[in-house]
């Protein structure tokens, strides 16, 4: 258990620098917009999605409630960075999807978090990369995986 509490320190502090630190306010320049986080969340959950979400889906990846979620994509559809089209399973609902300028938006925020990753760790031997993706990758699905 020592070990697993030497580690949250270490945790909570790599959260902090990449989610309030330069790297996100770098990621969210490159976009060419001014987003606040959570618009940008809504576009980095589409962009992960394979196909248009309703907000409900959006929320339950975001871990939010979907009022939060509406109004977020109702600024967004105003922008022009997404739309509504039908969902083909049940005409009375939409789905949200990211328009070209949202997606692009979506992929320039990724290029730079990864771009900040991998300098990172560019002096890593490939094993120890390879291991850390493989690490955080079962770390995050056991995580989503547990939570309510």
């Amino acid at each position: 258990m020592a070990d697993e509490l030497d580690f949250l320190p270490r945790l909570m502090r790599m959260s902090t620098a990449i989610s309030r630190g330069q790297v996100v306010q770098r990621a969210t320049e490159a976009t060419g917009l001014t987003l606040d986080r959570p618009a940008m969340s809504i576009l980095l959950t589409l962009a992960m999605a394979d196909g248009p979400l309703r907000v409900g889906e959006i929320a339950d990846r975001m871990q939010v409630v979907g009022p939060h979620v509406t109004r977020q994509v109702q600024a967004l559809e105003q922008r022009g960075l997404v739309r509504r089209v039908a969902d083909p399973s049940d005409r009375r609902a939409s789905l949200i999807e990211a328009t070209e300028t949202g997606a692009e938006a979506a992929n320039r925020y990724t290029s730079t978090i990864i771009g900040w990753f991998r300098d990172v760790v560019a002096d890593w031997p490939a094993h120890d990369r390879s291991e850390l993706g493989r690490l955080l990758g079962k770390l995050a699905d056991d995580i989503t995986n547990r939570l309510p």
